[in-house]
């Protein structure tokens, strides 16, 4: 929940259900959280998913010391960051991904991967994003691909081819 609330902070999106505490509601759409944050985080080929717990608890001992210097009372139910009003959430992430920050390396790369399943469905093949109408992607306005899978793109995006062919180049477009 946790880490949902922090990507959710990162790229904020609508509630999944009434009383979603994790995801704000701050913002029309699907969020990270809705594109799938928590998967990539927890995916062993991003090196973190042993870490998370840890991270976790840290965040939300950040939350608590945030809340008692600024006299907010918290929801004791919940974990002291998402227990935090959309607004703090967003203020105590801008503190610790500060420059001068000395955890900011690991915060940083929190929002980074945030930041990639909401932009890139990273941890997703992108045939099966675009299916399910991955929320990222879709704002994005990514390409469909042609009926058979494949992109193919006959018109220049900038109205004009931006190199020529290199001469020994092969018909499936590899270099030889």
């Amino acid at each position: 929940m946790t880490l949902e609330a922090f990507a959710d902070t990162i790229i904020p999106g609508e509630k999944r259900f009434p009383d979603d505490v994790a995801v704000a509601g701050a913002s029309a759409g699907g969020g990270a959280v809705a594109a799938g944050a928590l998967e990539l985080l927890s995916h062993p080929a991003g090196g973190l998913a042993e870490s998370l717990d840890g991270l976790s608890q840290m965040l939300n001992l950040h939350a608590m010391l945030y809340a008692n210097e600024r006299g907010l009372a918290l929801d004791e139910a919940l974990p002291s960051f998402v227990a935090l009003p959309f607004a703090a959430r967003t203020e105590l992430v801008a503190q610790l991904t500060h420059p001068e920050h000395p955890e900011k390396p690991l915060w940083v790369g929190l929002a980074l991967f945030s930041n990639m399943a909401f932009d890139s469905a990273a941890h997703l093949p992108t045939l099966e994003a675009l299916a399910a109408k991955h929320p990222g992607l879709t704002a994005m306005g990514y390409a469909q691909p042609d009926p058979d899978g494949v992109w193919r793109f006959p018109d220049s995006s900038y109205g004009r081819p931006l190199a020529r062919i290199h001469p020994n180049t092969t018909s499936t477009g590899s270099p030889a």
